[in-house]
């Protein structure tokens, strides 16, 4: 590992560093006005939903690290504390990418960037028409953290509505994460998209409580195949196969194999490991313990 002192960086150094590291982030496509009314849209990818009892996001249009100065958006929730958080997806990211450019306080992003205002329905500043979800929020907070150029500047808001695009939404009244096709910012230039490319699924261990890693038998945990990865999928399960199910799915998933390797013995454990290393990356978790189990039970 090189290991890093902040106090010693640049901030430019730092900065590289953390959003090189973190990522990919969520952007909050901000919508601001200022006390005429001039409407102002910024993206930020030091954002993040934080609470839903009450829901809050909060976000943070830090101080330019050249200049020092401070972002429009910041500005205007200090005299007009509403914004509209507006959610990005690859349909519109090229035009949120625009919309970032240094315009003039005076000049309207939504223009420059060909974006489509919406009124909010309890706050003043619009919303993105081609944005598929909005949130309108009351600022509650904006906590400075520093006065120097990077310092950033939290706003913590309130969602006070929400708006969903009708189609992204499923039977049970969820958004369809690959139908909405999200974007996010990793570092420099780069972003991520969300899509079945990208994601894939863990089963949350919310209510249930795996048997964990120390439970793993000394021969899988010490495998040559599997790695910690692998061995904590294997810890999520709440409860091993018995023998019984283990024996019947030797018999009839795994016999040939059983009976063409049965004088090597060691081949034999190794192919069963590399089978049950796929069938978890297939989200398979009973049977690559059954694969694993069966060689015990030979």
């Amino acid at each position: 590992m090189v290991t890093f002192d902040p106090k010693e960086l640049p901030i430019p150094k730092i900065h590289g560093l953390l959003l090189g590291a973190i990522g990919p982030r969520p952007i909050a496509f901000a919508s601001t006005v200022d006390e005429q009314g001039v409407p102002n849209l910024a993206p930020f990818s030091f954002f993040n939903v934080f609470s839903a009892n009450p829901p809050i996001m909060v976000f943070s249009p830090a101080r330019s690290g050249r200049t020092n100065e401070t972002k429009d958006t910041y500005k205007n929730v200090k005299v007009i504390p509403e914004v509209v958080i507006n959610v990005v997806n690859h349909s519109i990211v090229h035009q949120m990418s625009l919309a970032s450019s240094p315009y003039k306080p005076e000049e309207d992003e939504f223009d420059k960037a060909g974006f489509t205002k919406l009124k909010s329905d309890l706050i003043r500043p619009f919303r993105v028409a081609e944005s598929p979800v909005q949130f309108e929020c009351q600022v509650i907070e904006v906590k400075e953290l520093g006065d120097q150029g990077g310092a950033g500047n939290l706003v913590i808001c309130e969602v006070v509505k929400i708006h969903v695009r009708e189609d992204l939404l499923t039977e049970d009244g969820k958004i369809d994460q690959k139908k909405i096709d999200l974007v996010s910012r990793m570092g420099g230039n780069w972003y991520c998209r969300a899509d079945d490319n990208s994601m894939f699924e863990i089963v949350k261990p919310i209510t249930t409580c795996g048997i964990g890693f120390e439970n793993i038998p000394s021969d899988i945990k010490n495998s040559k195949i599997l790695t910690g990865n692998d061995l904590g999928q294997l810890g999520g399960i709440e409860e091993l196969p018995n023998e019984t199910d283990v024996n019947e799915y030797k018999l009839v998933e795994l016999s040939d194999i059983f009976v063409e390797l049965e004088d090597e013995q060691a081949v034999l454990e190794e192919t069963l490991h590399k089978m049950a290393k796929k069938l978890l990356t297939e989200n398979k978790l009973e049977e690559a313990w059954k694969t694993l189990l069966s060689f015990n039970n030979n």
